[in-house]
């Protein structure tokens, strides 16, 4: 009763298969566009500065942080964190990643509903991220038992898949903002737009695999609790 149904084998698989086939283009995209250098040859750091400084925002720090797709904007103490290749390199890539980050940015100042949203859900995620997994196996294995643990976990488990449904539209959002403004100040050339309008979108991509890996999750603890009769 506990084990994966063909059809949850199969959706897994679909699933993992997807993740990985969107991660490996995003990469494969991004070192591409990393090629593609600009005309303006303005670093990352340079487009993200003039980014805010455009949209009038004068509080939030542009700053290095170590390590690869670190790139991250935090609300809290208001930088926008660029990984060291964004924020040295003068490409294509580095462009629209340092955008994309300012999007949130912009998203921040302007009160953006969604980000708002996903700012409350991050520290219940956080404390759900830590025991998440040992309440849904003792749950399971206490099924028939104590039932409860089980729905105790499906509702925790059910607030980190609302934060990667809600992560959707402040990504795409993001993205968009930073390609509008890249093309509304001409920063890019045809080609280079071109780039980082393909990088982000594959970047996107991966943020729906992860929501509905998240969702097929979610609705398997589901199924073990309402079957746990059978």
């Amino acid at each position: 009763m506990l084990g994966f149904s063909l059809p949850s084998l199969i959706l897994m698989g679909g699933i993992m298969l997807a993740s990985w086939l969107v991660s490996s283009r995003l990469k494969s995209k991004f070192e591409k566009y990393s090629k593609l250098h600009l005309r303006n040859g303005m670093s990352g750091k340079e487009i993200a500065e003039k980014m805010l400084a455009d949209h009038g925002i004068r509080d939030v720090q542009v700053i290095s942080v170590a390590g690869q797709l670190t790139d991250h904007y935090n609300p809290a103490d208001k930088t926008v964190n660029l990984s060291e290749a964004v924020y040295n390199q003068r490409n294509a890539a580095a462009a629209a990643v340092a955008a994309h980050e300012c999007g949130h940015a912009v998203q921040h100042a302007t009160a953006y509903s969604w980000l708002a949203m996903r700012s409350q859900l991050v520290p219940v995620v956080n404390v759900a991220s830590s025991y998440m997994q040992w309440i849904l196996l003792g749950g399971i294995l206490m099924i028939n038992s104590f039932p409860q643990l089980l729905l105790i976990g499906i509702v925790i488990f059910a607030m980190t898949t609302l934060f990667s449904i809600v992560t959707l539209p402040v990504e795409y959002d993001a993205s968009n903002r930073a390609l509008a403004w890249l093309e509304n100040k001409r920063m890019l050339s045809q080609e280079e737009q071109a780039g980082a309008k393909d990088a982000l979108k594959w970047a996107a991509r991966t943020y729906v695999v992860a929501a509905l890996g998240s969702i097929a999750t979610l609705m398997y603890y589901i199924s073990i609790y309402m079957g746990r009769r059978n």
